[in-house]
């Protein structure tokens, strides 16, 4: 078997691979605005209610519309699930495996156009949805390999005249609810991980991004995934969602947004509901307040560009985008005015034209990142940005807010937009403290050249996933397996060698001989 390296990402200064982006735009612009089913049992179903997803780089393009599941669909497709839970879980891991890899495949040679969908309904500029579906590809490969590593179990130890065994079978039908801001990488990650080791699947997208879904679920078809393992019902939180979360005959639910949400589903899967007989799992990815600590004893021009380029990537929209900048007061103001420069230096504008920041992803977004703008006014100093324009499109300009306390709003509340906080803090210690100082434990990053402070940081800075003199942003699947402590969620390391147990049981069988 060829081994798992992750998928390159594609170089668009070549003028090969932009010609090829901007055909692949052309092609998704030609099938813009339909109207796609939910998918139950195999079946195509079609509802008078609709979800409209539109651009949130040009609010009046229509990215087409999905039929919007209610109740009692919702209940179709449980039972759907169940029914096709009885025979996939008998299929042979292989066989499952293989419907990954030749899924895999079609979404590379269907690369570029995965990607200019992403550009138009998420609003990501070409390298970041690249990076998306990149991700995607590689969580399909990743993961079927891990299922052929799990197949057989693992070994423990037999007495004389006994046999033992320990292997692993899959939970049942499972909830996935996944988010915009990685609408294929995380959608399809979190689908696939559920499908591969024997569970069946209820896919409740994000209502801003199911087109990018629905195609998805198109590709799991072709690739000979059977009818009834993966079940398409978009609809809304309340009226599908809760409905599934409580459901007796749901066995896990794999959510992926805010803590808010993540908290709810939390409380509301620990109730036992008429019928049920197990208690449900629940695989949670919430939110983040990320922090990116420079040392005196740093490369200044690497951290500028590391604060920079993580806060503002995909405008910020990231569980793992750096909001919180915390520089030791030595060399704070030279960090700072760096920053400074390099924020107004980037292009905003509509992603399919390449600019490096495109819009945020609809009204509400833009309405609560531009109060957070407006807070920064009264916590610190607005020195870029802070202002925003959604005449068209969504458009932020990336923002610094300068000199904030550790204890502010902007230093402790998950904005989930392009604003950055710097705060100063008097030594390197005294960084670290600041740093732990949310109850989030996402992503974090250390600027430093001194081997003592790394090692330090290694060990007190309370994160899923720390990184030294780099951004905070861009875990690559099977390299940095990735989730967070605290209010970050179930620490699941999506991407990583213990992902897949998560979504099944441990069997130990033992025969005397």
């Amino acid at each position: 078997m060829i081994p798992y390296k992750h998928e390159p990402f594609i170089d668009f200064s070549q003028e090969e691979n932009k010609q090829a982006y901007l055909e692949a735009l052309k092609l998704v612009e030609s099938y813009l605005g339909q109207d796609y089913p939910l998918v139950i049992g195999g079946e195509k179903v079609t509802t008078e209610d609709k979800i409209v997803s539109y651009n949130p780089a040009d609010k009046k393009e229509v990215i087409g519309r999905v039929s919007k599941a209610n109740q009692e669909l919702a209940e179709k497709a449980m039972q759907a699930a169940d029914q096709a839970f009885q025979s996939w879980k008998k299929v042979k891991p292989e066989v499952r495996a293989d419907v990954l890899f030749k899924a895999a495949a079609i979404i590379r040679r269907r690369k570029h156009e995965f990607s200019a969908l992403l550009t138009k309904e998420a609003g990501k500029p070409w390298n970041e949805a690249d990076a998306d579906t990149a991700e995607a590809i590689d969580f399909l490969e990743f993961y079927a390999r891990q299922m052929l590593k799990l197949k057989d179990g693992v070994p423990v130890e037999s007495r004389p005249g006994e046999y033992n065994r320990y292997g692993y079978i899959p939970l049942g039908v499972g909830i996935v609810i996944s988010p915009w801001n990685f609408p294929f990488a995380i959608m399809a990650g979190t689908t696939v991980a559920a499908i591969v080791t024997g569970n069946t699947v209820l896919l409740k997208p994000a209502s801003t991004t199911p087109i990018v879904a629905a195609k998805f679920v198109e590709v799991m078809e072709e690739a000979g995934l059977p009818a009834g393992v993966l079940n398409f019902v978009p609809g809304s939180g309340a009226e599908v969602g809760d409905y599934l979360v409580d459901h007796a005959k749901t066995r896990f639910i794999s959510f992926t947004g805010s803590r808010d949400v993540g908290l709810r589903i939390f409380e509301r899967a620990s109730k036992l509901n008429d019928g049920q007989i197990w208690l449900k799992r629940v695989i949670a990815e919430m939110g983040g307040k990320d922090t990116i600590v420079v040392d005196s004893e740093a490369d200044l021009e690497l951290a500028a560009q590391s604060i920079v380029k993580s806060a503002f990537g995909f405008s910020g929209q990231k569980c793992s985008a750096c909001s919180r900048a915390v520089v030791v007061e030595d060399v704070y103001d030279q960090v700072l005015e760096r920053a400074i420069e390099l924020t107004k230096e980037i292009k905003v504008g509509n992603p399919v034209e390449n600019h490096y920041m495109g819009p945020v992803i609809d009204q509400a977004a833009f309405d609560k990142i531009m109060s957070y703008a407006e807070l920064g006014k009264e916590e610190g100093r607005v020195v870029a940005g802070g202002t925003g324009d959604s005449s068209t499109g969504y458009f932020i300009q990336p923002t610094i807010v300068a000199d904030v306390d550790p204890q502010a709003r902007l230093m402790q509340e998950e904005i989930f937009g392009p604003v950055v906080a710097f705060a100063k803090a008097k030594d390197f210690d005294h960084a670290l403290e600041i740093a732990n100082n949310t109850e989030y434990g996402l992503t974090g990053a250390v600027i430093t050249k001194n081997r003592e402070k790394i090692e330090k940081a290694r060990e007190e800075f309370h994160v899923g996933n720390l990184y030294f003199n780099r951004g905070c942003t861009g875990a690559i699947v099977g390299y940095q397996p990735f989730g967070g402590f605290n209010m970050s969620g179930t620490d699941s390391k999506a991407g990583g060698p213990d992902y897949l147990q998560l979504h099944m049981q441990a069997k130990t069988t033992s025969e005397t001989l």
